[in-house]
């Protein structure tokens, strides 16, 4: 290990080993190698592996952080913990659960197992899905746990209306169906380790005394239950490194809470502050606009990301006519770049919702380019491969009903959902789990069901007995032969039937895998690897195609080119965010989706889009209006002028412009890099920021003004846009740079805006 591999900063961070340290790390700062080498150094100075907790958000951030910890101190860093939140918090459980009352072999619940429960307990309790779905039942308790709210303390702090107490219900009868089944789903992995520890202070002791010193990456990330958490474990050593930057905090909507970080001070006064800001990724007119739009946020941690690399390309924004339009530029400049020499996999579209891919992906087909969709449905959670995995569940965990409920009749074994009903009804009467009853079986069962139901039990009795004496790779493909699971669909040749034979193949190869990296390793822990296998776990792009995804998936991910489509007001910011006051939050997820590209960025907005079945008439997004101009090459529609057909240009000589018409390009002049340059900061002028390299030096004679001063506006003004023209202000909210005005435009309908960013004009006319 050599500390001048680091840049001072993070050399910075490697060397403060004791006590509270915020890492503030800008998108593409090098944070993992900072972490990495903290860790290292640690160790480097006395500090026993077995002391240090490093907590990740995703399984391959935590094993590419324990490689190369092990490449700078050898094989010693095996014993320190370096996993996920939930996996450690699985580690600690299958130890001392039973102190809660739950049995070691717990199973952990997935959102579908969560369904299936949930329909059960609302169709108990007469709870119709008009009123209630259980997707929203399940995001509500699981926002609960996230706040470490139990039912009870969840209705105290809702409105207690009918739907509150109905939902309160709910919850209480899902705890108690979890316990009955010895089940625990996501969120009670975090929640119950928290109650294990409150709730036995030797418990706690213990791992205090473990846990000398304690990392989280990704700290804007954690929500309440994960602060308290980490907080209850340092509170004796103070010896906690957060990593992790306010800007990057993308996830509210799933619990995760900014103040973590922006309180972090507050929290641990003591704290050592230490800012990543040299960033290895992107050129510096990318950071130059990420820069200026994430400046307009007021929650943050003051930081601003610079280079030593060249400006680089200028962003293209590009006006399009419709989301035909902008289908066809995006792909279209694809097929340059690809032409050019770049790679399939080095291309990324990003959205900000699910619903606008239907059209691009259209565009792609028709032009035979290769392309992958993230966010789609996960290998786990086909519905052949949760087949087999439920079978693995009940050997793990007899008492588990919702997987027993899944296989009783896959393949089809003549046990009808009649059947099964009154198997569930004799288990409940009794008091006993479902396998009990199958082979206590009811009375009145017909003979034809009575013997499926024996031959099932047979079945699983003899698997049982026979996972404690083979190895697992051998077992789970007994398992699969011994059921018919695949045998099943050999009696039609299809396509969707073959390749749900060779998804069963694929988990045969994974469970190999598996066994080979962890010799000895038993079904048990084989089920619980799976069960914590996260979304970005299962992000891989092996296959050499462009990237679709949502600007949510995108972090943590780079490419060399991004295409950040739909960038129109009311589409991103959406309308709702705006409406509920997080469009600050919105800005974050810009910010995001702009320092993911390293050489080229493509932003594009469009006039008009038929979006959700709806026609609609949309203006830019007012963070196309936030980015600074000397970094911008404009193409397509002007902003505010009329809309006009695109024409294809094939003798294009640059990415930018295939199709370009009247466009105004800039050319930004060179500067030797490290060279100091000034920015525009607001009222506040001219500011010199050492060591960084910009794509062009801002002055009067550049045509760069200071920003105007806000019009003062109040209800019934008439005011002017220049895209939406004119309009008469509704309502006004907040003051200042808070200010947000609702506008009813004459031609273009209700629209809610900024003034501090949104280029108003105050006419005359008032009415």
């Amino acid at each position: 290990m050599n500390l001048n591999d680091l840049n001072p900063e993070q050399r910075k961070a490697a060397e403060t080993l004791e006590g509270p340290v915020l890492i503030l790390a800008g998108a593409g700062s090098g944070k993992t190698r900072a972490l990495t080498y903290r860790v290292a150094n640690l160790i480097d100075h006395g500090v026993k592996p077995w002391h240090i907790l490093a907590l990740t958000f995703t399984n391959k951030a935590a094993r590419e952080m324990k490689q190369r910890i092990t490449q700078l101190v050898g094989p010693q860093a095996e014993e320190a913990w370096i996993s996920t939140f939930h996996s450690s918090c699985c580690r600690i459980l299958r130890r001392d659960i039973e102190k809660l009352g739950y049995s070691r072999s717990f199973t952990i619940y997935d959102t579908d197992d969560q369904d299936r429960l949930l329909k059960n307990i609302m169709k108990e309790l007469g709870v119709s899905e008009k009123t209630l779905t259980t997707r929203e039942a399940r995001a509500i308790i699981s926002d609960a746990k996230n706040k470490a709210l139990g039912p009870d303390e969840w209705f105290h702090q809702s409105s207690r209306r009918q739907a509150d107490q109905r939902l309160h219900d709910v919850y209480v009868a899902y705890e108690e169906r979890l316990r009955e089944l010895n089940a625990l789903d996501f969120d009670d992995l975090l929640l119950r380790t928290l109650e294990l520890l409150l709730q036995h202070p030797p418990v706690l002791q213990s791992y205090r005394e473990r846990f000398q010193y304690v990392l989280v990456d990704e700290y804007q990330d954690t929500n309440y239950t994960q602060y308290q958490l980490v907080r209850l474990l340092t509170d004796q050593s103070r010896n906690l490194c957060v990593v992790g930057d306010d800007d990057q905090s993308i996830y509210s909507w799933r619990g995760a809470d900014i103040r973590n970080i922006l309180d972090f001070e507050k929290d641990y006064p003591e704290t050592a502050v230490i800012r990543l800001e040299q960033n290895y990724r992107s050129t510096a007119n990318i950071l130059d606009a990420a820069n200026q739009v994430i400046a307009n946020n007021m929650e943050r941690k003051d930081k601003r990301l610079w280079t030593e690399t060249d400006p680089g390309e200028p962003i293209t924004v590009y006006g399009a006519r419709n989301e035909r339009d902008e289908a066809a530029w995006v792909t279209w400049q694809a097929r340059s770049l690809l032409d050019a020499g770049e790679k399939p996999g080095e291309i990324a579209v990003l959205y900000r919702s699910n619903a606008q891919s239907r059209v691009l992906e259209e565009a792609l087909r028709e032009r035979n380019m290769p392309y992958i969709i993230y966010g789609g449905l996960r290998f786990y959670d086909r519905k052949e491969v949760k087949d087999v995995l439920a079978y693995l569940r009940v050997l793990a965990n007899p008492a588990d009903d919702i997987s027993l409920m899944r296989i009783i009749n896959v393949p089809k074994r003549a046990i009808g959902e009649s059947t099964v009903q009154a198997l569930a009804d004799h288990a409940r009467a009794g008091g006993m789990p479902l396998f009990s009853a199958l082979t206590d079986q009811p009375a009145g069962l017909g003979k034809r069901a009575a013997s499926a139901v024996s031959q099932f039990v047979m079945l699983l009795l003899k698997l049982m007995a026979e996972k404690d004496s083979m190895p697992l790779k051998s077992f789970v493909t007994h398992l699969i032969e011994e059921t018919g699971l695949k045998e099943q669909y050999r009696d039609k040749d299809t396509e969707e039937n073959q390749s749900r034979i060779d998804n069963m193949s694929e988990l045969e190869g994974a469970v190999s895998e598996y066994a080979e990296e962890h010799p000895g390793a038993t079904l048990e822990e084989y089920v619980e690897n799976i069960a914590l296998v996260t979304d970005l776990d299962s992000q891989d792009n092996s296959q050499g195609a462009i990237s679709l995804m949502t600007l949510h998936s995108a972090k943590g991910l780079e490419f060399n080119n991004v295409f950040i489509t739909g960038m129109d007001e009311g589409i991103f910011p959406s309308n709702r965010s705006v409406e509920e006051n997080r469009e600050e939050e919105e800005r974050r997820l810009c910010y995001v989706g702009i320092t993911r590209a390293r050489k080229r960025l493509f932003l594009i907005h469009a006039a008009e889009r038929f979006l959700y079945n709806s026609p609609q008439s949309y203006g830019p997004s007012c963070f196309l209006q936030e980015l600074p101009e000397r970094v911008i090459r404009r193409m397509g529609e002007r902003i505010g002028g009329p809309a006009r057909k695109s024409s294809f240009s094939r003798s294009a000589d640059s990415y930018g412009d295939s199709f370009g018409y009247g466009s105004s390009v800039r050319t930004a002049p060179r500067q030797k890099t490290g060279q100091p340059v000034s920015r525009l900061s607001g009222a506040a002028g001219l500011e010199t920021i050492p060591g960084v390299t910009r794509g062009f030096v801002p002055s009067k004679a550049a045509g760069i003004s200071p920003a105007p001063a806000l019009p003062q506006l109040k209800a019934g003004d008439r005011v002017s846009h220049p895209t939406f023209g004119p309009g008469v202000v509704k309502r006004i909210t907040g003051e200042g740079a808070g200010m947000k005005a609702v506008i009813l435009f004459d031609r273009w309908g209700e629209k809610l805006m900024k003034p501090s960013v949104t280029p108003l004009t105050r006419l005359e006319e008032d009415i």
